[in-house]
């Protein structure tokens, strides 16, 4: 599966631009702020349905304009679908795939996959347990349809019980109990899930890490849930006082954890910038490989700013890895375009290089 074209009008800093893209390896060059990342996350909206940066909608329409479109032709074997989304101020946001409008978003997750790389993804390691459960939902939701809506499911649920557990008044029992009830079978089915996803991905993490660094030290990274050791009903009864003065649902699989560690200590704390940024690669790598063994074809690849951080040796392994027959297209954002074509020259890809300024997008002479 690969993106042959893509066109945007008043998205972010672009008025507008039709490009054509290489099956293969496409690099964008351009200083700081010039909109090289914008042009991934145009991609990003059309794979899953939002910017990957930035949850506002509106927030994406060029400053001045009064809507955005982004549109998108993919190839998938045989077939040739033309993906779109627009949004105009206070209105909601149309998707379409061959000009018929989805009719939930949800429907449109993992038809055309895609794994991003970006600085922003630190946050995986440095804030909160909620960072890391996106990252395994958003792998898994991917890769089945039933497991968005499950999720769907729980949250809706979570939401009207901690809502009635902030009431002042008496607390109604009985309403407790029949949302005790309802998220105990999407709590439990979402934990199995990714208790099963863990299994495979922790595998296919330990190998791109080995290969990324050569072994240069031992790493690890294991699931955490309060559903391992207790039954999820259990949990919830226990938990009653803590719920009811923290007025909150402190128990289920909304606390779940990935443990990352580098030779037995917490990366968070212990890691340098290279080794985290090797695991955040490895993370990701590990999602591509996961999501083309259960679709059966190969996502589309964003790296931005990726050399960031990472030493010359790392770059030419990271490199030479996604550019061999495992990976499929790949789009890169680096300030230097000579920096990618000295990477590159000893690769054997189709590279094509755009130049990124202002705005505007061009190939590179």
């Amino acid at each position: 599966m690969w993106i042959k074209q893509l066109s945007v009008l008043n998205f972010k800093n672009y008025a507008d631009f039709l490009i054509d893209f290489s099956p293969e390896v496409n690099a964008f060059s351009g200083d700081n702020g010039a909109g090289k990342t914008n042009l991934l996350d145009a991609v990003h909206y059309l794979s899953l349905c939002k910017s990957y940066f930035n949850p506002i909608d509106s927030q994406q329409i060029k400053q001045g304009a009064d809507f955005f479109m982004v549109q998108g032709t993919f190839q998938k074997g045989e077939e040739t679908d033309v993906i779109s989304c627009s949004l105009k101020r206070n209105q909601k946001k149309q998707f379409k795939r061959n000009k018929k409008e989805y009719g939930r978003l949800a429907d449109h997750i993992g038809l055309f996959p895609l794994v991003m790389i970006s600085p922003n993804d630190s946050v995986i390691i440095t804030e909160g347990s909620e960072e890391r459960r996106k990252f395994i939902d958003n792998v898994i939701s991917q890769t089945d349809s039933t497991y968005l809506d499950l999720l769907i499911q729980y949250n809706r649920v979570l939401q009207s019980r901690n809502e009635l557990l902030k009431t002042k008044h008496t607390l109604d029992a009985d309403l407790l109990a029949v949302y005790n009830d309802q998220l105990l079978a999407p709590g439990n089915k979402i934990y199995e899930q990714r208790k099963e996803f863990m299994t495979a991905f922790t595998d296919l993490f330990n190998f791109h890490y080995a290969f990324l660094t050569r072994n240069a030290e031992p790493v690890s990274l294991s699931y955490e849930s309060q559903l391992s050791n207790h039954r999820f009903e259990d949990l919830l009864l226990q938990a009653y006082d803590r719920d009811r003065a923290l007025e909150r649902t402190t128990t289920g699989i909304h606390k779940d954890d990935l443990v990352f560690t580098v030779n037995g200590m917490p990366l968070k704390k212990f890691g340098s910038q290279g080794q985290q940024k090797s695991f955040l690669i490895a993370l990701k790598l590990a999602q591509y490989s996961y999501l083309v063994a259960r679709k059966g074809y190969k996502p589309l690849l964003l790296l931005d700013d990726i050399f960031d951080k990472l030493d010359d040796r790392r770059i030419q392994r990271l490199m030479e890895m996604v550019s061999e027959d495992d990976f499929g297209q790949i789009f890169i954002t680096h300030t230097n375009a000579e920096k990618i074509k000295t990477v590159f020259q000893n690769i054997d890809c189709d590279l094509r290089t755009f130049d990124v300024s202002a705005g505007q997008v061009k190939i590179h002479q």
